[in-house]
């Protein structure tokens, strides 16, 4: 029966009806039937990846489109994830979507479309990564002279890290750490990417060493087995590398987009290790090169000071001639010094005479002893009214007990011992003891002038000094004398002027003393006299102890108070 033949011919007409569903159908078994397996060539177009996993992308060439879509299960197995503009060969089935009335290919496998297309695929991709300056110089790090720890990114499995390890070794070893990956297939990008990310993210100073530098390496191949090192995800993984790292993928005319964005190429693997670490040899006779030229420099510069030194002294006049000068100068001083000194002695000799000496006499010291007891008698005048005032006040008893100790007796003695003092103070103002004074400190004066002429310049300067402090003390010395006389004869005079006996007695105080000449100042004593002497302010009084005085308990009251024989 043929395909389109209808079941029951609508009578009348020769055109069979068919539903849509029936259309589709028959149109889906056609195309499944027909192209059950087929590998097309094409140019990837839009690609689409919606939330559900499928992927859905076009392929096309120069005059048709073909839809394809990519379901989730097989995504994960692509050997190369479709992008747009990348030439591929899709394998997979052919079918229809009834919905939208279109058909379209379900792709099962994808591969690059041969060398051609993989290098046009990279330079576009290249242009796309340039373009946002990932493979710009002013980026790219310089590697550290000598790293502690040296991070490498390959298979464990291959001849690369031996070879690695082995240029190590030989130059200068250093610890070295592997980041196991697979370095061709499906899955060498992410893990190269992965491994990158993974160094960077180790912290300094933790229990594993953070690597000062980082090694990608892998053997050559061909541009389809090297080409997860082309990958996006793998060139921003290098680009954001914070630690410096080389690339050596494939040989030396291999060029992979790792190889742009790294910090240093290099050619191979084991031209890596010979940039990641000098020579130890050489810097050992490089340090032995710099220690030689270091201490021939320094030998060098003695030399040259040291014959600069000597032309400097060749310039510096001899000792003998700097001190010939001030020998000459000191001797001229010298021969001058008697002289000097006798000058000297001479003029403070006369002013002494004439001003200290001439100060100190026995008239002036007599007038200065005349004016005190001039002020004594005007003292002596002034202290009734105040005796009268402290007893008009109430101090009554005050006034008898200061009366009642400052008798006669000890005013005299110390009269008697003031007027010893001034007398040997008017003894050391005799003139002919002055007289002597001044010889002898003349006779002083010039032994010292002759022990200053054997002595020098220095001991000049000193005995001038010397005899300046001398000649000023002895202008001080007559005025202290006087000025400390002068204190001394105040003190007493107004001292007597004060105690003096006949100033209490003017008050209207008296003075009571028995037979013998004691004097009383007890109310037991007076009543076991026989006979009294009373003494007032002018003159003496004879009484008998007839009267008997009754103690005092208290303070009198005031009041016009009785007179003064009734204090008896």
């Amino acid at each position: 029966m043929d395909l389109f033949e209808p079941d029951d011919p609508a009578p009348g007409g020769n055109a069979p009806e068919f539903t849509v569903s029936e259309i589709s159908g028959a149109v889906k078994r056609a195309i499944e039937g027909g192209f059950g397996h087929v590998r097309v060539r094409g140019e990837v177009g839009r690609v689409s990846r919606p939330g559900s996993g499928h992927v859905y992308l076009d392929l096309k060439d120069e005059r048709a489109t073909l839809g394809a879509v990519i379901w989730r299960a097989s995504v994960r197995g692509l050997a190369v994830q479709p992008e747009e503009g990348m030439e591929v060969i899709a394998t997979g089935r052919l079918t229809t979507f009834p919905g939208a009335s279109k058909y379209q290919m379900v792709i099962e496998a994808l591969a690059h479309a041969g060398a051609g297309a993989l290098l046009a695929m990279l330079e576009k991709r290249k242009a796309a990564l340039a373009a946002e300056g990932l493979f710009d110089a002013a980026r790219k790090r310089p590697l550290p002279f000598l790293p502690e720890t040296i991070g490498v990114v390959t298979s464990p499995s291959g001849a690369v890290i031996r070879d690695i390890l082995h240029r190590l070794g030989e130059r200068f070893p250093r610890r070295v750490l592997v980041w196991p990956v697979t370095v061709q297939g499906p899955n060498c990008a992410a893990e190269v990417a992965a491994a990158i990310r993974g160094f960077n993210a180790i912290r300094p100073g933790g229990p594993v060493a953070r690597p000062d530098l980082l090694i990608v390496a892998r053997g050559g191949g061909s541009i389809e087995d090297l080409w997860g090192f082309n990958e996006e995800i793998v060139v921003r993984a290098a680009a954001g590398s914070a630690i410096p790292l080389i690339s050596a993928v494939g040989h030396e005319t291999d060029t992979t987009l790792i190889d742009l964005v790294a910090d240093r190429r290099a050619p191979t693997p084991t031209a890596a290790a010979e940039m990641a670490v000098p020579v130890r040899l050489d810097l050992l006779a490089g340090l032995a090169g710099l220690e030689t030229r270091r201490r021939g420099a320094l030998a060098r510069g003695f030399d040259a000071r040291r014959q600069r030194l000597r032309d400097l002294a060749r310039g510096l006049p001899r000792p003998e001639a700097l001190l010939a000068e001030r020998v000459q100068r000191l001797d001229g001083l010298a021969l001058r010094l008697p002289r000097a000194l006798t000058a000297l002695a001479r003029d403070r000799r006369l002013r002494l005479a004439q001003g200290a000496a001439g100060r100190l006499t026995p008239a002036l010291l007599a007038r200065a002893v005349e004016r005190r007891r001039e002020g004594v008698a005007a003292l002596a005048a002034r202290l009734p009214r105040a005796v009268e005032a402290i007893v008009r006040h109430g101090d009554l008893r005050l006034a008898q007990g200061v009366a009642a100790r400052l008798t006669p007796d000890l005013l005299g003695r110390a009269v008697a011992r003031q007027r010893e003092r001034l007398s040997r103070i008017a003894g050391g103002l005799d003139p002919r003891r002055q007289e002597r004074e001044i010889r002898r400190l003349e006779e002083r004066l010039a032994a010292r002038a002759i022990r200053l002429d054997r002595a020098g310049p220095t001991a000049t300067r000193e005995a001038r000094a010397g005899l300046d402090a001398l000649a000023r003390g002895l202008d001080r010395a007559g005025p202290a004398r006087v000025q400390a006389a002068r204190g001394v004869l105040d003190g007493w005079s107004r001292l007597l002027l004060t105690l003096g006996p006949e100033a209490t007695l003017a008050r209207g105080f008296a003075i009571v003393r028995d037979e013998a000449g004691r004097v009383l100042t007890r109310a037991e004593a007076v009543r076991s006299a026989r006979a009294l002497d009373i003494e007032l302010s002018d003159g003496r009084v004879a009484a008998r102890p007839d009267a008997r005085p009754t103690p005092r308990r208290g303070r009198a009251e005031p009041g016009p108070g009785p007179e003064q024989g009734s204090l008896l």
